[in-house]
């Protein structure tokens, strides 16, 4: 049998199933951002994914026996909370509530952010933790939290204890990426470009409690740029200050949870500068470089675990 997921981020349409065994097949495609552009419209968002989303789901339900699918979820906002929303996701919404009512199959909904956090204990091996307290950092475009994370009956329950005042971190990768001239999103590419050069100037990351600010560091790099710094340098303190950030964040939440596994999931957790700064001061499980993007495999398997309960 197979579970079915669905995923309608901000920049990317993705589909997955999740089989008995607990084997994915993950399809993802993001959506269009014009060169020099650093995002998406949720109106530009949703029109894209009503476009493109149908493809992708339909060429994960060409390669499986779609009477085996068990049951269907789909991320419906981008946290748990009450007022959490972004019209991006209703794309995906409509999609999943118009195939489960064709299959006849159940239909569970969670948070963008929940399937982040599962597709990250598949991916590194830990599912152990899914009956288990444990702590997981977010890490995107959208997001730069850090969550105490309880087992629930549907999804997880989710409680931040930690987060940016102001930009997130993978904003800042764009944004600087945006203005060295790299392509939407830059996170790949900046990482790529990092590693030619040397960080030149001292990074003294903002930490207020176990929050962070990140918005100093756009306007360094903004200097930088104006005063003729390499490109490559530029892109070297970026990340050097990314990794730094997530360091001290980690090192206060672990003098009030020492005893807590610790996970990290989103975009930003694919770069591998940054993961191996953390790896230093801290034994801690990743997403896979694969599945630390927005996808919908965390989503399918939150929905056979779901339909299992």
């Amino acid at each position: 049998m197979f579970s079915l997921g669905i995923d309608s981020s901000n920049y990317r349409s993705s589909a997955a199933v999740v089989n008995d065994d607990l084997k994915y097949t993950s399809n993802r495609k993001l959506l269009y951002v014009a060169q020099g552009e650093r995002g998406l419209r949720q109106s530009d968002a949703v029109f894209l994914h009503t476009k493109q989303l149908p493809y992708v789901i339909k060429e994960i339900l060409d390669d499986i026996d779609t009477s085996k699918i068990s049951c269907i979820g789909v991320s419906d906002r981008p946290r748990r909370l009450k007022n959490s929303y972004m019209p991006c996701f209703l794309t995906g919404l409509r999609y999943a509530e118009i195939l489960a009512s064709a299959l006849e199959v159940p239909l569970f909904r969670f948070s963008h952010q929940e399937g982040h956090i599962a597709a990250a204990l598949l991916s590194s091996g830990r599912l152990d933790l899914l009956n288990k307290e444990f702590i997981a950092f977010h890490v995107s475009g959208g997001t730069t939290e850090a969550l105490l994370v309880s087992p629930s009956d549907i999804g997880f329950k989710v409680e931040i204890i930690a987060k940016s005042l102001d930009l997130h971190l993978g904003q800042v990768i764009d944004r600087v990426g945006v203005k060295l001239g790299l392509t939407f999103p830059c996170g790949e590419e900046l990482e790529k470009l990092a590693l030619k050069g040397e960080v030149t100037q001292k990074t003294i990351p903002c930490i207020k409690g176990f929050d962070c600010a990140l918005s100093g560091v756009e306007n360094i790099c903004d200097k930088m740029l104006e005063n003729g710094e390499k490109s490559e340098n530029i892109a070297a303190y970026t990340i050097a200050f990314a990794a730094e950030t997530l360091c001290k964040m980690t090192l206060k939440i672990k003098e009030k949870y020492s005893d807590l596994p610790i996970v990290y999931s989103g975009g930003v957790m694919a770069n591998n500068i940054i993961k191996s700064k953390l790896r230093q001061i801290t034994k801690a499980d990743f997403a896979s470089t694969e599945l630390s993007g927005d996808n919908a495999v965390g989503i399918a398997l939150l929905a056979k675990l779901s339909l299992e309960k």
